[in-house]
């Protein structure tokens, strides 16, 4: 489609994180134009972008939260140029409820191995503050008596690693930093994998379009390697044990979809993308058709077991997690 002549289209301007005028504590979508949508309607635009979206819902989308990146409100009949960013902001949401409690796995005087639920954020963020496992830490064993040595993601249940402040902090994060931790996970996949074992050697780099905190592959990206050893299969899924090579953020998850196997109820990388998280936010929560399609309410990974060297002793520490009661349900009946 074709520019009307005379208009010359605004050349794409660098992004912040929120426009000026709103709350630093919004939300920000942004996704960008590809060349086959040059002069595009914006309301045809964002229904492309975002699968099953009505017109009609996309004009009140672009009513209520799409601007440029100065701050003004864009309409939705107009047209969005190749190479431009369409942005939504949304308000910060209310802290959502989230599981409170947690198992510790081992303690001593200078390490704290935890089971984190699933559901339950490590770090405060826009949405979560009190509901993180960094406050319940900080109420259970004092401000100062658990640090967080990594991250894990908040649908991901198991282990999370915790030392106390001061020297045996810092050894436990540099061995994390200079990927002498041994991790390993456990997944439920879609599909029959054939291949009893392998290597998934694809390099990725953060997305440049929708969700900021969104992964993709990409030649030109970060070398990113991940092991697999298949445990169990059934007709349509499989068991896998996993073992990150490379400690890229997301990477399991985008690896096993990469390879046609993405993990059951990966709600970004899942057969839908990221359209599914974005279609649970529109509707105001997880409905009964949208669990049907992703087969579990969170995605099915866990952090199983991990070792590193104790920050006093040197001795290797290793610490198990089996598999929670919502997945090994979930096993059951796949």
């Amino acid at each position: 489609m074709r520019k009307k002549a005379g208009l010359t289209p605004k050349r794409p301007r660098p992004l912040a994180e929120v426009p000026p005028g709103y709350d630093p504590g919004s939300v920000v979508l942004t996704f960008a134009v590809p060349n086959e949508l040059d002069g595009q309607r914006l309301d045809r635009f964002l229904s492309w972008r975002i699968p099953r979206l009505t017109r009609s819902r996309a004009h009140e989308i672009i009513a209520a939260c799409c601007v440029h990146p100065d701050g003004v409100r864009r309409v939705p009949t107009e047209r969005v140029w190749a190479g431009e960013t369409v942005m939504l902001v949304r308000e910060k949401f209310v802290e959502p409820d989230a599981p409170r409690e947690f198992g510790v796995l081992y303690e001593d005087e200078a390490v704290i191995v935890v089971d984190k639920p699933a559901g339950l954020p490590v770090h405060p963020s826009a949405s979560y503050h009190h509901n993180t496992l960094t406050m319940l830490l900080g109420k259970r064993f004092g401000r100062d008596g658990a640090q967080i040595a990594h991250r894990l993601d908040k649908e991901t249940s198991g282990i999370v690693v915790c030392a106390r402040p001061g020297p045996d902090e810092a050894i436990v994060k540099r061995q994390f930093e200079l990927r002498e931790v041994h991790k390993e996970y456990l997944a439920i996949v879609r599909g029959v994998m054939e291949a009893s074992e392998g290597v998934i050697e694809i390099p990725m780099r953060r997305s440049v379009a929708g969700l900021h905190h969104m992964m993709e592959i990409c030649d030109e990206g970060l070398p990113a390697r991940t092991r697999y050893v298949v445990l169990d299969r059934k007709p349509s899924a499989t068991l896998v044990h996993l073992f990150p090579l490379t400690g890229r953020q997301h990477q399991l998850r985008v690896h096993l979809s990469a390879i046609g196997h993405p993990i059951v109820g990966d709600k970004l990388y899942g057969p839908e993308r990221e359209a599914v998280f974005l279609e649970i936010i529109e509707r105001g929560g997880m409905q009964d058709d949208i669990l049907a399609r992703l087969g579990h309410p969170r995605h099915a990974l866990h952090a199983h077991r991990v070792s590193f060297r104790h920050p006093r002793t040197n001795d290797v520490l290793e610490v198990t997690s089996p598999l929670p009661p919502d997945l090994a349900a979930l096993w059951e009946r796949s």
